[in-house]
């Protein structure tokens, strides 16, 4: 069916629904306790599970871990939710932070139980069928040789480091998280990308 243009335009907002609620609208509502709280932090997922997922993947350079990781961050978030810090009303560089320090702390695990068998004289567990593709991309061997790299920087540029390089988050909302001033922020990422890149030189010929 053909329609002739009549030369007068409808509202938009006669057309669409109201605009999505904000970060901090949901996280209000989901710390309310109320009958929508369920709703609320099912929203906030949905907003921010892909973005988080990848997060955690850039960090572990694990399908399963960041599968786990994601899991995690989001019963961290439920469980701590009345005391989220928005930056800039996104709650997505909390959710980036809680997500880097549980996977600090796996990492810790991980090596506490590796050298516990190694004293045992035991065999190391082997990685899953999924993990075997995985090491066999390149992108994820370069990826883990930046990671361990990232591992060797001192303490303050590690964290810089997995924020900003490594989550894209901004220098203002990483210096609002960590308290100190957006000059620091941007002083130790320089600082940390001339680390990486001599840590890593050579590293594309191996």
């Amino acid at each position: 069916m053909t329609t002739r243009a009549t030369g007068v335009t409808a509202p938009t907002d006669a057309r669409e629904g109201p605009p999505p609620e904000g970060d901090r609208e949901l996280w209000l509502r989901a710390t309310s306790r109320g009958p929508d709280a369920d709703a609320a932090f099912t929203a906030l997922f949905e907003r921010h599970a892909e973005a988080v997922w990848n997060y955690a993947y850039r960090l572990t350079a694990s399908w399963s871990s960041a599968d786990d990781l994601l899991s995690a961050t989001f019963l961290t978030a439920w469980r701590l939710r009345s005391r989220v810090v928005l930056a800039r009303e996104s709650a997505r560089p909390w959710l980036f932070t809680v997500t880097a320090n549980l996977a600090r702390d796996e990492r810790r695990a991980g090596a506490r139980l590796v050298r516990l068998l190694r004293r045992l004289g035991a065999r190391e567990p082997h990685a899953d069928h999924a993990e075997g593709v995985a090491d066999s991309d390149v992108a994820a061997r370069r990826l883990r040789a930046v990671l361990a790299a990232v591992e060797r920087l001192p303490r303050a540029e590690r964290e810089i480091t997995r924020l900003c390089l490594l989550g894209g988050m901004s220098a203002a909302d990483a210096s609002r998280l960590l308290g100190i001033t957006e000059a620091t922020v941007r002083s130790r990422v320089s600082r940390a990308r001339a680390r990486l890149r001599d840590l890593t030189q050579g590293d594309d010929d191996a």
